[in-house]
């Protein structure tokens, strides 16, 4: 896929209107950089208004084999361009799906103590593809709060492990007792769960998966329970599956798609 065309649908995601200061946060994450010890994992500081790397740390050779200057330099289009081509369009879906989420269901008083999480393939400075796991936690806002600034963890996992892993997509947020509550989950790599399945019956799922009752998912979608546990026994009928228990474990271990 043309560098062109995931620039323009990335942008499209993020687009927001407001240039933010990034010498504080570069600065910590320079001091920060100095005292870790190499591992699988490293850091960088993201600006997707500018598509850019704004700092990227000492680990990401060690990782992925690949030149510093060149990443920083060439920033994020060339990232994409080591993707591996099964994953990008679905990878924009969940970027997608995220930032939607985040404005339209995540109070902006909280969005500064969210976290998100998906996952790809990237080829290495060898040609291997291997499975990053990256987490973003957003540390500037547009005046409108949306991410603009976000700092990056990618684990990078052997080569040998589940090459095609499930991509899949969490946000949290980092509730008064420091605890991460999952607020969103879906699995992308299939596409949803059936062409049968109607929007308000997936909004169900999902809130299935999130541990939510029926009384909740009423609130939450401003129904009564009564349709809730309609919408339940038709989505078990329609998938021919016994129990919303089997249904919620077949979503989690990436049996089923969601």
């Amino acid at each position: 896929m043309k560098s062109a065309y995931i620039k323009e649908l990335y942008k499209d995601i993020f687009i927001s209107y407001y240039k933010p200061s990034l010498e504080e946060h570069i600065t910590k994450m320079m001091e920060l950089d100095a005292f870790l010890p190499y591992s699988s994992t490293y850091f960088c500081v993201t600006n997707t208004q500018e598509l850019s790397f704004e700092y990227i740390s000492k680990n990401m050779h060690a990782c992925l084999g690949l030149d510093h200057e060149e990443l920083k330099t060439k920033g994020m289009r060339y990232f994409w361009s080591r993707m591996h081509p099964e994953d990008i369009e679905i990878w924009l879906k969940a970027m997608n799906h995220l930032m939607d989420f985040t404005l339209s269901e995540i109070p902006e008083e909280q969005r500064n103590r969210m976290s998100y999480t998906w996952n790809y393939r990237i080829k290495n400075a060898d040609g291997v593809y291997v499975n990053v796991v990256q987490n973003t936690t957003p540390l500037e806002f547009d005046t409108a709060m949306k991410p603009i600034i976000g700092l990056a963890h990618y684990t990078v996992l052997h080569a040998d492990i589940a090459m095609k892993l499930p991509i899949t997509a969490t946000a949290k947020y980092l509730n008064a007792q420091n605890v991460y509550e999952t607020k969103y989950y879906n699995n992308f790599s299939q596409g949803l769960l059936s062409d049968g399945i109607s929007n308000r019956e997936r909004d169900i799922i999902r809130l299935l998966v999130l541990n939510h009752s029926s009384k909740a998912i009423a609130q939450k979608l401003s129904i009564s329970p009564n349709t809730v546990d309609t919408h339940r026994r038709n989505i078990l009928k329609k998938l021919n599956i016994a129990s919303t228990g089997e249904l919620i474990g077949m979503l989690k271990a990436g049996k089923m798609p969601l």
